[in-house]
Order: structure tokens, then C-alpha cells, then sequence
């Protein structure tokens, strides 16, 4: 808590409570789900807002082998910090430098020859260990995987860089779309298709992976050797119509605030007066949200009535509620406490429960807790 020139105390940072022995609670979920498959939990984005040490740390705690990120520069970020576990990131431009990523070991998703013949290249001039490769295919998802016109020719140079030394084929896998039932079953069918014929061209990879949390909870056949849990890990669901409670995971951020000012309600037959909460879409709260979502204060339920660059305004809609300065606002949280959830805020929003906590800005302050 800081104070003002003329010794007033000034409201305390918005916070957002990462709740770490709740991550490791959903990773145990996932790992006791998964049947012997083994589990990577994703931490890109920030953890998606949540914070990638912290929470990457839990989550080997919680029974997670494998961390998965986007890019080198979020993979380094878990080296610097001393976590030595598995690392893959998969999205690299296709000539990127890949000399520090092999010193640091971690494992790389090729989609493309250009990445194979960098990742020669680099492991020539660093020498030591092979590099680790997952190769990505394209199994109808379009997100950044080989074609499979492609595939005989990544294959082929893939093993003929194994014979020289280069690297190793560790992994194949595909990001799965979750259409629907009959094209996810299509996509897993390829995907067999694809490392058989990597088998065929003398690969032997050991990991086989495309499910991400929706089929992690809900298919299977598509667990293989590894489940890539995202947004599950963070106790929110992403199965339409299915809240996080009815899959046993718990939400992991709750988003609190202060009222730093009133004023009189906007409303002149409303005697309460409205809050002043220093969160505004400049800290990436939606404003379309406005007029649509209600949040719990010290002094009862509140409407979020706007959202500016820099502040909200709440007014109080409980019977005798009012706002006072300095009262504690809790934005979202986990619903079984009374409070807005994350999915209340997407469907507000008319957005997806990962952007609502992703898009959370640095201004917010983490605060990890147990």
C-alpha cells in the first residue's frame, strides 16, 4: 500500500491470486485421466496470463513430465529460471537460430525442410547431443504442420540427418481441431497414417501426441503417449455448455481490485453511489462486457456499468447495497465462492474464457498463493 502526497492511503494494486496448489490439483486430474499417457502442460502466452515459472513449476509438481510452449523465447524463459525437465516449442520461422535452443535441450517442432536443414546446421556448429525433433504434421487443422504431400520428403530428410548424426525424429504429432466427433476421429486416422509412414522411412519416434484438453476429457483413443493440457491446467473448461465444476477442475485466478473513488449513481432514483475500480481495458478487461456483468464488492452485488482505458465503474444493485471508497472487488473467480467466473465474463464479452485471462496486462499484479 503506497500513500499520497497529503498522507492519504491510496487503494491497494489490482491483483490477480494464482492459486498454485490448484494448478497442481487439475494437473493431477489430467495425469490420473490420462492412463499411463504422459502429460505436458502448456505455459505459452504466459501461461496464459497466469505466469509460465510459477505455474510450470506446479505443474511438475502436480505429476506433468513434459512443458509445452510456443516459441524459443518462452522455452528459454523456463531455462533461465532452472527448469530442466522436457521443453518443446513448436512455432519458429523457418530458418530461425537454433544453436541456443540445442545448447539449452530443447526439444523442437519441425513443420518444414527449411527448419530441418537449420537445425543440422546449428547442431553442426554447437556439436554435441543430437537435436530432439518432433516433427508436426498438418492432419486438417491447417495450424502450422507439413502438408501431406509433404510428409515423404520431411520424413526422408529427417532420417537421413539421423544417420548423419544430426538430430532425432523424438516425436510426431498434430494439433487437434475438436469439430466434431466424426472429423476428430478423420484427424487421429491420419495422424496413424502419418507415423507409420515415418516408421516406413525408418524413423522411431517415442512420443505420439494430439490431444489438447477438450480431448483429453472427452476422447481417449486420442491420448497415444503424451496429452497437451492448455487451458484445463488453469481450471477452465473448453467444452461448450460444460462448466469447469461438472469436469472437476477449479479455477485458478481470482481477479480482485479496489473502489478508489464514488460518485453519485448515474441513476437519479438510485441512491447508492457508483465505485471507481482502477481496471480498464487498457489492463485488458473487455468493454463490450459493460452493462452485461455483474461482480461482488464488500457492500453486495455491483454492475459493472463502463469500462474506460484505465477504470471501471460499478454501481450497486443488491437491496440497501452502496459502494464505499476502498471497498474490495472481486472481478472473477471461482464460482462455488459467489463469485463471476471467468466463463461469465467471455459470454459478456462474447469471447472465449482464454482470452479473458490471457489478455489480463502487466499492470495487473501476480501474486501466487496456496
Amino acid at each position: 500500500m503506497s500513500a499520497s502526497g497529503t498522507g492519504a492511503p491510496m487503494a491497494p494494486d489490482s491483483v490477480a491470486l494464482i492459486d498454485l496448489a490448484t494448478v497442481r490439483h487439475n494437473v493431477a486430474r489430467f495425469v490420473s485421466l490420462a492412463d499411463g499417457a504422459q502429460v505436458m502442460i502448456v505455459v505459452k502466452a504466459n501461461a496464459y496470463g497466469h505466469g509460465a515459472v510459477e505455474v510450470a513449476r506446479a505443474a511438475l509438481d502436480g505429476g506433468a513430465t513434459w512443458l509445452g510452449v510456443a516459441d524459443l523465447a518462452e522455452a528459454f524463459e523456463l531455462r533461465d529460471a532452472g527448469i530442466a525437465e522436457p521443453v518443446l516449442a513448436w512455432l519458429h520461422e523457418s530458418h530461425e537460430n537454433f544453436a541456443a535452443a540445442l545448447e539449452a535441450g530443447i526439444d523442437i517442432g519441425v513443420s518444414d525442410l527449411g527448419q530441418l536443414d537449420a537445425l543440422a546446421e546449428a547442431q553442426r556448429a554447437v556439436g554435441g547431443a543430437p537435436a530432439s525433433v518432433h516433427l508436426k504434421l498438418d492432419t486438417g487443422l491447417g495450424r502450422n504442420g507439413a502438408d501431406e504431400p509433404n510428409w515423404g520428403a520431411l520424413f526422408a530428410e529427417a532420417r537421413r540427418l539421423e544417420l548423419a548424426g544430426h538430430l532425432i525424429v523424438r516425436g510426431v504429432f498434430s494439433h487437434l481441431s475438436n469439430a466434431d466427433d466424426a472429423e476428430d476421429a478423420r484427424q487421429l486416422e491420419r495422424l496413424h497414417v502419418g507415423v507409420e509412414a515415418a516408421r516406413q522411412a525408418g524413423l522411431r519416434p517415442q512420443l505420439r501426441h494430439l490431444a489438447s484438453t477438450a480431448a483429453a476429457l472427452r476422447l481417449p483413443a486420442t491420448w497415444l503417449d503424451l496429452v497437451r493440457v492448455g487451458i484445463g491446467a488453469y481450471g477452465l473448461s473448453p467444452l461448450d455448455g460444460v462448466d469447469s465444476a461438472a469436469l472437476a477442475l477449479r479455477p485458478v485466478m481470482t481477479l480482485r481490485s479496489t473502489i478508489v473513488a464514488v460518485a453519485p449513481s448515474s441513476d437519479a432514483d438510485f441512491a447508492a453511489r457508483s465505485g471507481i475500480v482502477p481496471l480498464g481495458y487498457g489492463d485488458g478487461i473487455p468493454p463490450q462486457a459493460a452493462g452485461r456483468i455483474h461482480v461482488t464488492g464488500d457492500g453486495g452485488r455491483l454492475l459493472v456499468t463502463r469500462i474506460e482505458s484505465d477504470h471501471l465503474v460499478v454501481e450497486p444493485v443488491s437491496p440497501g447495497a452502496d459502494s464505499a471508497r476502498g471497498d474490495v472487488v472481486t472481478l472473477f473467480g471461482d464460482p462455488a465462492r459467489g463469485v463471476a467466473s471467468v466463463d461469465d465474463w467471455a459470454r459478456a464479452a462474447d469471447t472465449i474464457n482464454y482470452e479473458i485471462v490471457t489478455r489480463l496486462g502487466a499492470r495487473v499484479a501476480r501474486k501466487y498463493t496456496e
